[in-house]
């Protein structure tokens, strides 16, 4: 078979899988280093998130424009990768995409605590989600590669839990900032600067010592998570006998039916899940807390994402889809517990809505691995993920307005979509398991 094209900025890769370097690292050493970067990241992205709302407030917004914001700033994190995906699969250059969406995030966020008018301040939090609509797809692909070897569930599991460990320790680092400085914003994300530095060094050294991880997919390994018993796609990750899958006609054709079932899944549960700003602004509007103190419990809701992460990763890979049946759960937990006016539950739906966070961002791409073929699977990211961002644009700016006007409203309306994608995941998995068997 003849060249494809380019991958990830690199050689050209034939169907021959001697063709493909091999990686200059094993396969959970590069998860880990990948694990290191977005745990940097994080730790400047997500330490400014946990003020947003806060931030947004004290520049004059209400309760509503709180939730359109930061809805369409997750809006655009998500409904982007309709373009970047495909491009990233068409262009094959992952590293490049990858480099200059941790760029565009981690070079916003310290002008963030600079500016002095709703607008200015409204266009950096686009910005920054921007960023991650650019990376992601390339991303979650290349990672996808390793996880073949690791596990799906474990590969994801383990990135994602590093991946908070930065998301705990920014808000800490900017509550402590706030605390000493008087609630100035200013220098508190001026200090984030420093580890957006490392995250593009250290983006330079593993694009130089992994320049393909394909090689990961294409070497020999044990099949993870496609191969066992109610894992979905399984008959799509397996290679036609005698060698690697046909790349040219991987990226081709349209996406598997199920890839399809599961994304109008996801799209519910992700329509009744407020964001953090929401949740960040009843906090400090109702008196809970004080700004410096909502980074904390951010900090404490990212530690309990890790800990989802690692555990419901695990039990993907034993089990399937099945655990995802938590996260409808999960997500009507939150606003019920989260809009009290009482502290104690106010935390308690903030640290679920830390859960739900984790299963999303760990099995739901662990899923969309074990549904696409490698060739197409950065465009099914970015659909995917086109789907997660209308609903959350829907979901953020539902939970503000629905918040102002009536919170039990909030809370039936929540749990009534909640209900609905249970209803759905119960008629798939079962559907699932009989065309296996």
């Amino acid at each position: 078979m003849g060249t494809v094209g380019p991958p990830h900025g690199g050689t050209p890769v034939s169907g021959n899988t001697a063709a493909v370097p091999p990686p200059r690292m094993g396969p959970w050493r590069f998860v880990l280093a990948f694990g290191t970067v977005s745990l940097l990241a994080d730790f400047v992205y997500e330490g400014a998130r946990s003020v947003t709302g806060p931030l947004l407030a004290r520049l004059g917004a209400s309760a509503a424009v709180v939730g359109a914001v930061t809805g369409a700033g997750e809006a655009a994190a998500l409904v982007l990768r309709l373009a970047s995906g495909p491009l990233a699969d068409r262009t094959r250059r992952f590293w490049a995409w990858t480099v200059a969406g941790y760029a565009l995030s981690v070079l916003t966020v310290p002008f963030l605590g600079l500016v002095s008018t709703l607008w200015a301040a409204g266009a950096l939090v686009l910005a920054e989600r921007v960023g991650k609509a650019v990376r992601s797809p390339a991303k979650d692909t290349l990672l996808s590669h390793a996880t073949a070897a690791t596990g799906r569930g474990r590969g994801f599991g383990v990135h994602e839990a590093m991946d908070q460990i930065g998301a705990l320790i920014g808000p800490l680092v900017v509550a402590a900032v706030l605390a000493a400085g008087g609630d100035d914003y200013g220098p508190a994300l001026g200090v984030l600067a420093a580890p957006g530095v490392l995250v593009l060094g250290l983006l330079a050294w593993l694009r130089w010592r992994v320049p393909d991880p394909a090689s990961y997919e294409t070497a020999p390994a044990p099949a993870p998570a496609g191969a066992r018993a109610g894992a979905p796609g399984a008959e799509a990750s397996e290679a036609p006998a005698g060698g690697a899958p046909d790349a040219a006609a991987a990226r081709t054709g349209p996406l598997p039916r199920a890839f399809w079932v599961f994304a109008a899944f996801t799209a519910m549960t992700t329509a009744g899940f407020a964001t953090f700003g929401v949740l960040s602004f009843h906090l400090v509007e109702r008196d809970l807390l004080s700004p410096a103190a909502v980074p904390v419990v951010y900090a404490a809701a990212m530690g309990v994402d890790a800990l989802a992460a690692l555990a419901v990763g695990w039990a993907y890979d034993r089990l399937g889809p099945r655990v995802l049946v938590v996260l409808p759960l999960l997500s009507a937990a939150v606003p019920a517990l989260a809009f009290s006016d009482a502290l104690v539950p106010a935390v308690l739906g903030s640290l679920a809505w830390g859960a739900a966070t984790g299963v999303q961002e760990s099995t739901l791409r662990a899923t969309v691995a074990d549904l696409v073929p490698s060739g197409r699977r950065a465009t099914a990211y970015g659909l995917f993920a086109a789907v997660m961002g209308a609903a959350a644009a829907v979901g953020g700016t539902l939970a503000g307005v629905l918040y102002e006007r009536s919170v039990p409203a909030l809370v039936t309306v929540t749990a009534s979509v909640q209900a609905a994608a249970l209803l759905l995941l119960a008629v798939l998995l079962p559907r699932r398991r009989t065309g296996r068997r």
